[in-house]
């Protein structure tokens, strides 16, 4: 179980992104974080990966937590030893290495039977990466990169997997595919925190939902509710967000 609890995150000059923010993800479930631009969402991903020192932001109160013990004050390597790995908005894989190597940078510190058992198991997930394995991957498509993205974060079967944004960008066939794929990562007892634009699909994969407004929590329900509610949708997503 992931809990963040009563956070407070602050930019230089005391701007405040995040105002006593509280959620928690249940293990083996997606939960959805969302929001118009501005509300915190990012801010929130940062925190949760230990991020926001590069972006000379801190904690100012509040507490996150694993399992019951606090992650809040840990750098993002020891975040990673934990179990807990992200995938940025902007995919931010290596644009001059192949498809496999890429993985393979992903998968150090494995041995190489495991690191070779990681690999397989990730081309039978994402068969099209199998067939480009040996093709650089800035030659790859955006849905083909943002496989890659996640298949290499999730290399090391990860406890808890952090999302930004992962359809941006996407054509709908590959919004859908990369849905089925979240959904199945979840099944397979990973703890997702998404943050997504599209809330259709963020919803229609996730147990729960988060919106936030200013920095706050203003919702927090089961997603179905966000998705069937035509007056919640309106109320919290501006009604467009849920829109096919």
């Amino acid at each position: 179980m992931l809990e963040v609890q009563d956070l407070t995150v602050t930019y230089p000059g005391g701007a405040e992104a995040l105002r006593g923010v509280g959620l928690s993800v249940p293990t083996g479930e997606v939960t959805t974080v969302l929001g118009a631009n501005g509300a915190g969402k990012t801010s929130l991903l940062r925190a949760v990966g230990g991020l926001l020192p590069q972006y000379r932001a801190a904690i100012r109160s509040g507490s996150i937590t694993l399992d019951g013990k606090p992650i809040h004050a840990l750098p993002p390597w020891a975040l990673v030893r934990l179990g807990l790995a992200q995938v940025l908005e902007g995919r931010h894989i290596f644009t001059d290495l192949s498809v496999r190597d890429n993985l393979l940078v992903g998968g150090q510190g494995l041995g190489r039977a495991e690191l070779a058992e990681a690999v397989e198991r990730t081309f039978e997930q994402f068969p099209v990466l199998r067939e480009k394995a040996d093709t650089s991957a800035g030659y790859l498509s955006g849905g083909e990169q943002q496989m890659l993205a996640i298949g290499r974060a999730t290399l090391k079967k990860p406890r808890v997997l952090l999302l930004d944004e992962p359809s941006l960008g996407l054509s709908p066939l590959m919004m859908e595919r990369i849905g089925v794929v979240v959904a199945e990562i979840a099944a397979s007892g990973v703890t997702v925190l998404l943050v997504e634009q599209n809330a259709r699909l963020a919803l229609s994969i996730s147990r729960q939902a988060v919106v936030l407004a200013n920095g706050r929590v203003v919702a927090a329900c089961p997603a179905h509710e966000l998705l069937d509610d035509d007056k919640l949708s309106a109320a919290y997503l501006g009604g467009g967000l849920v829109a096919t």
